[in-house]
C-alpha cells in the first residue's frame, strides 16, 4: 500500500487527535491522543515504510538510488554502523503524542522520489545525523546517537532534515547581511538575497548606511530615494526566489531608530499603506541605542541624522558610529543635516505598528554590544532576532567584485532539550558533545554564492547553542513560570550552558591549533570576560533550585578561574557559542514547549496545510501540572522578560524573545492599568520594552496580541529560521 491509498474514512487518528480538544465530564480526552499516535503509527507509518533485509542492504539501495550522499559512510565499518544501530534500536525510542510523529513523518523523513513510502523511521534519521556530524569519529558519532535519541539535543532543522541527504537543502537557513550607500553594494545585497532566499534562508538585512530620502547623488546632481524603495525591491526578491514555490522566501531589513527615514520605514507596514509603498511579506526590525530610551524618558526632541554625512563626517558606515557616545556631537555638527521629531511620538508610532502587525523587532544594539566579547561592532541581527554577532562591511567595485571583503553571517543552531538534558547522565559530556557537532556543520558549510558569508563562517565558526522546553519542565516539578525559583532555575540552566561550551569549544581550538580570527583581541584573551564568573558563585542558592541540580556538576568560581586560564593560553574555535531561537516543528517533535516562552493554550490548536487543525496537548499535562500551566496571554509579560533575563546574562549573543498580550487586560495584571481602560494602548508596549531593556533585555522578537474575537493577529510562526 501507498500513502496515496490510505483510505482516511477508515483510518481514525485525525479524528482521535480533534477528540483531544472536546472536553467529555469536564476532562480533556488526552487518551485521545495516544489512540491517535497508535493508529497513526499502526495505519500510516508500517505500512508505507520500504523494507530491507539488512542495514547493509538498505545503505547500499539508499545510495545506488541517489537517496543518500556518497562517502561519508565510507568513514565507518559495517560493524560498526551495526553496533550504532543496536545502540539505538535497544533504546526503544518511542513518540509521546501524535503531534510529534506526524510532524517527524511530515516533515522530516526521508521518503522515495514519488512521495508514496517512507525510507527511513526516527532511529534512522538520529543514526545519519550521528554518523555525518561525527565525521568518522566513532566515539563521537555514538554519543551524538544517544544525545539526539534520549531527545537531550535537537539539530537544528536544516541540519536534522538534510544531513545525508543526496539531494538537499543547506544545513543552515538563517543568514544576516548588510549594504553600505552605494549603488554597487545595493545590487549585491538585493543578488544575495535572491541566492540566500533560492535555498531556503531567512535573510536579514541592514539597511541603516544608506542615505535617507532626499540625500543628494551628486554624480548625477539628483536626490536619493531612501530605503523603502530598496525595501519594496527586497521584498519582490524573496517572493520571487521561493525555492520553487515551495517556501515563501522570509527577509527581515533593520533600520536605526535615528535614521531620517524611519517614520516612512514604519509606514511602510501599516495596514492603510500606499499600496506603491506596502510592504505584505517582509519582516521589519529596528536597532535602538540607549539614547532613544533617555530622550523618550526626558519626554525630549530627537534629532535624526542623515547617514551619508555621517559617513562623511566620521569614515565608517552609519551603523558603525556610535549614536549614544556621539549624539551630542552630531546634534553640533553643522555639517551633518538632521531632522527632529518628539521621542515619544517616535515610540508610539513604534507601539502602533506593533499593535497592528507585531513588528517591528526591537534590538538593543548598545546592550548587546556592551555585553560582546568580540572585537568589532554588532549591527544588527536575524530573521528571528536571537543571532548577534559582529560584522565588517564590504566594499564593490562596478564590475560586483570586492574591493573590501566584509565579513557577514550565517546562523548554525541546535538546541538541548531541558527536560531531558537535566536527567542527562553527564550534563558536560553532553554539552561537548553537542558542540563539536554543530563544529561539524560550521566546518562543511561553504556558501561561495555569497562570499562575505563564506569569509565570515570561515573567519569565525561560529555556533549557537540554545535550549527549548523551560515550561514543561516547570510543570513537571510544580514550579510555577516566572516565579523566583523558576528563574534562578533558568540562570543555572544557562550558567551551565555557558560553561560546558567554553570547555568545548577550548578543547577543540587547543587539538586544532586554531583559535577563531582576532581572538587575541577578544576579552576570551585578555581574561576580563571572565570576571564576574571568578568573584561570585552563581550555582543554585535555594534549597529547591539546589535540589533540581543535585548530581549534577556545578563549576565554583575556581573551575571558571582554570577554564579562565586555558581559554587565555590556548583560545577558543568558536567566535559565538550560544543563542536561543523560536523553535518550530522541532519542539513538537521532542514533546517539549517552544523555546523559553510559557504555553498559549494547555491543548494547542495546530493548523496544518492539507490537513486542517491538530491539536497538541502540552508535554507532561495531567490534573497534577495543570495549574502551573498559564497561558502566556494570561501572564504579567514582566515573568517573561525576567526569565529571558535571567537566561541572557550568560549568552553571548540574544535570545529569540515574544510579548504575548490580549487586546483586552486581565485585570489585575498590570499595576499601571488600575483606573484606566483596560484596553491594550501603545502606553503598556512602552512600559514594557523600556523594563525589558532596563533588565538587560537585548532583542523583542514578535509582538502577539490575542483579540476580542478570538483571531490571533500578528506576524505568522517563522518558518525559515525554526530549529
Amino acid at each position: 500500500m501507498a500513502l496515496s491509498d490510505i483510505d482516511m474514512t477508515k483510518v481514525k487518528y485525525y479524528d482521535y487527535n480533534n477528540e483531544v480538544n472536546i472536553p467529555k465530564n469536564g476532562q480533556i480526552q488526552l487518551d485521545k491522543d495516544k489512540l491517535a499516535l497508535e493508529d497513526f503509527i499502526k495505519n500510516n507509518v508500517v505500512p508505507n515504510t520500504k523494507k530491507f533485509s539488512s542495514l547493509k542492504e538498505r545503505f547500499q539501495w539508499l545510495e545506488e538510488n541517489d537517496y543518500i550522499e556518497d562517502g561519508f559512510m565510507s568513514k565507518y565499518s559495517e560493524a560498526f554502523v551495526e553496533k550504532l544501530y543496536d545502540y539505538l534500536k535497544a533504546q526503544d525510542f518511542h513518540f509521546h503524542s501524535f503531534m510529534a510523529a506526524y510532524k517527524f513523518y511530515a516533515q522530516y523523513a526521508l521518503r522515495t522520489n514519488d512521495k508514496e513510502y517512507y525510507l527511513e523511521n526516527y532511529i534512522d534519521r538520529v543514526a545519519m545525523n550521528a554518523l555525518y556530524l561525527a565525521n568518522g569519529n566513532e566515539e563521537l558519532a555514538m554519543q551524538l546517537a544517544d544525545e539526539i535519541i534520549h531527545q537531550r539535543y535537537q539539530p537544528a532543522t536544516p541540519t536534522f532534515l538534510n544531513v545525508g541527504r543526496k539531494r538537499r537543502g543547506e544545513f543552515v537557513s538563517c543568514f544576516a547581511i548588510q549594504t553600505t550607500d552605494d549603488m554597487n553594494t545595493i545590487g549585491r545585497t538585493i543578488n544575495s538575497a535572491l541566492q540566500l532566499s533560492k535555498i531556503g534562508g531567512g535573510v536579514g538585512i541592514n539597511l541603516s548606511n544608506l542615505r535617507e530620502a532626499g540625500a543628494p547623488i551628486k554624480k548625477i546632481k539628483g536626490a536619493a530615494s531612501g530605503v523603502v524603495p530598496v525595501m519594496k525591491l527586497l521584498e519582490d526578491s524573496f517572493s520571487y526566489s521561493n525555492q520553487l514555490g515551495q517556501r515563501q522566501g522570509a527577509g527581515v531589513v533593520y533600520l536605526s531608530v535615528f535614521h531620517p527615514d524611519i517614520i516612512e520605514f514604519l509606514g511602510a507596514k501599516k495596514e492603510n499603506a500606499d499600496e506603491k509603498i506596502r510592504l505584505k511579506t517582509l519582516s521589519l526590525g529596528i536597532t535602538v541605542p540607549d539614547k532613544f530610551y533617555e530622550l523618550v524618558e526626558k519626554n525630549a526632541e530627537m534629532y535624526l541624522f542623515s547617514p551619508y554625512d555621517v559617513e562623511k563626517v566620521y569614515g565608517v558606515p552609519f551603523s558603525y558610529v556610535d549614536i549614544t557616545k556621539e549624539y551630542d556631537n552630531l546634534v553640533a555638527n553643522d555639517q551633518i543635516r538632521k531632522k527632529k521629531v518628539n521621542a515619544r511620538d517616535l515610540e508610539d508610532e513604534i507601539s502602533k505598528l506593533q499593535q497592528e502587525s507585531g513588528y517591528p523587532y526591537i534590538i538593543n544594539i548598545d546592550t548587546e554590544n556592551r555585553d560582546n566579547p568580540i572585537n568589532g561592532k554588532i549591527v544588527m541581527s536575524n530573521l528571528c532576532s536571537e543571532i548577534a554577532q559582529v560584522q565588517v562591511p564590504a566594499r564593490v567595485n562596478d564590475d560586483q567584485s570586492y574591493s573590501e571583503m566584509g565579513i557577514d553571517i550565517s546562523c548554525n543552531l541546535g538546541s538541548t532539550n531541558i527536560a531531558n538534558m537535566m536527567e542527562s547522565p553527564d550534563f558536560g559530556k553532553s554539552i561537548k558533545a553537542m558542540m563539536r557537532g554543530l563544529t561539524r556543520i560550521s566546518d562543511v558549510e561553504d556558501l561561495d554564492v555569497v562570499p562575505t558569508i563564506q569569509n565570515g563562517n570561515r573567519l569565525a565558526h561560529s555556533v549557537g547553542l540554545g535550549a527549548m522546553g523551560l515550561h514543561s519542565y516547570l510543570a513537571k516539578h510544580h514550579i510555577q513560570y516566572g516565579s523566583p525559583v523558576a528563574i534562578e532555575f533558568t540562570g543555572v540552566y544557562f550558567m551551565l550552558l555557558n560553561y560546558w561550551s567554553l570547555v568545548a569549544s577550548n578543547e577543540i581550538a587547543k587539538e586544532r591549533h586554531e583559535t577563531f580570527h582576532d581572538f587575541e583581541n577578544s576579552k576570551y584573551a585578555n581574561g576580563t570576560y571572565f570576571d564576574k564568573y571568578v568573584t561570585k558563585d552563581w550555582g543554585p542558592q535555594s534549597d529547591v533550585v539546589k535540589e533540581l541540580f543535585d548530581g549534577i556538576f556545578i563549576p565554583s568560581t575556581e573551575d571558571w578561574q582554570k577554564l579562565k586560564e586555558n581559554v587565555m593560553r590556548d583560545g577558543l574555535y568558536n567566535q559565538y557559542r550560544l543563542a536561543v531561537a523560536p523553535n518550530g516543528s522541532t519542539s513538537y517533535i521532542n514533546d517539549s514547549t517552544a523555546s523559553l516562552h510559557p504555553i498559549i493554550n494547555r491543548v494547542e490548536e495546530r493548523q496544518e496545510k492539507m490537513i486542517g487543525k491538530i491539536y497538541y496537548p502540552a508535554p507532561y499535562l495531567s490534573n497534577d501540572t495543570m495549574p502551573y500551566y498559564r497561558s502566556a496571554y494570561d501572564m504579567d509579560m514582566r515573568k517573561v522578560i525576567d526569565t529571558y533575563a535571567a537566561a541572557q546574562q550568560h549568552v553571548d549573543q540574544s535570545l529569540s524573545m515574544t510579548l504575548f498580550m490580549r487586546s483586552t487586560i486581565p485585570a489585575g495584571l498590570y499595576e499601571w492599568k488600575d483606573g484606566r481602560t483596560d484596553k491594550m494602548t501603545t502606553r503598556d508596549l512602552n512600559i514594557l520594552r523600556h523594563y525589558a531593556y532596563k533588565r538587560g533585555i537585548k532583542s523583542i522578537y514578535y509582538i502577539r496580541t490575542f483579540t476580542d474575537d478570538s483571531d490571533e493577529i500578528g506576524a505568522n510562526q517563522c518558518e525559515s529560521c525554526v530549529i
